[in-house]
């Protein structure tokens, strides 16, 4: 879904890693994504080494052990945007400080309130403690929920408001961490990149309407970009 939803984002073109024991699973479901399998744990690194790759996303999927941990610190070092999800964060629960010193820049993570629990203070309101997340870290905090909180190490804030609640369903944070891979693949700045994907992700939900499903959202993507296209452009006013 992370996948799909980066491609659909406007990433020209989007690689899966995954196991080798998982590879023919992946390759027969996917058509227009690429899946690289990862024989050895040092392949993933290999595969980081194609200049290529303008950004990665790690997490979905990934498993919250020591060989995620050692992909995330492997990517960082490539000093490329990089988005980091679910296992991800979970992963560095017993050491985050090992996480904090490898960020160094262009970097957004995206916890749900439980992630975000198991690596920053959660004392204190939902704006305070995202935006002192963000300034320890170094990284940009998208805190997820009806009212996320986008927050920049700079200090820059945003709160986003047009979440419907039926984004509360199991695998639209794969879909939006894949929607933020798509604009950061296409150079967008990462904290903007992070607040344009976190708007896209709700406004494709209230297009779908009740009922929604994550496998639903990737496909949406391209309508809410065309509203956006053909809406009336501003005026200037002197």
């Amino acid at each position: 879904m992370a996948a799909r939803a980066a491609t659909r984002a406007g990433a020209g073109l989007t690689t899966v890693a995954v196991p080798e024991i998982a590879f023919p699973i992946y390759a027969t479901s996917l058509t227009s994504i690429m899946v690289h399998p990862l024989a050895m744990p040092e392949d993933f690194d290999k595969m980081l080494d194609d200049t290529r790759i303008s950004a990665v996303l790690i997490g979905p999927g990934a498993g919250a052990d020591k060989n995620t941990c050692a992909r995330v610190l492997s990517a960082l070092a490539k000093g490329r945007p990089i988005v980091i999800d679910a296992d991800a964060i979970t992963a560095f629960k017993d050491d985050p400080q090992s996480l904090d010193r490898a960020i160094i820049g262009h970097c957004i993570m995206t916890p749900h309130e439980g992630e975000f629990c198991r690596l920053f203070d959660p004392t204190g309101d939902k704006l305070t403690r995202t935006r002192k997340a963000a300034l320890r870290s170094g990284a940009i905090i998208v805190l997820k929920g009806s009212d996320t909180v986008i927050a920049a190490p700079d200090g820059r804030v945003i709160i986003n408001s047009n979440a419907p609640p039926t984004l509360a369903t199991a695998g639209s944070g794969d879909v939006l961490s894949g929607i933020i891979l798509g604009l950061l693949a296409q150079g967008m700045e990462p904290f903007l990149a992070a607040a344009a994907a976190v708007w896209l992700h709700s406004a494709a939900a209230n297009e779908f309407g009740p009922k929604l499903m994550a496998e639903d959202l990737p496909d949406l993507l391209p309508g809410v970009f065309r509203s956006l296209y053909s809406s009336p452009k501003p005026t200037e006013s002197v």
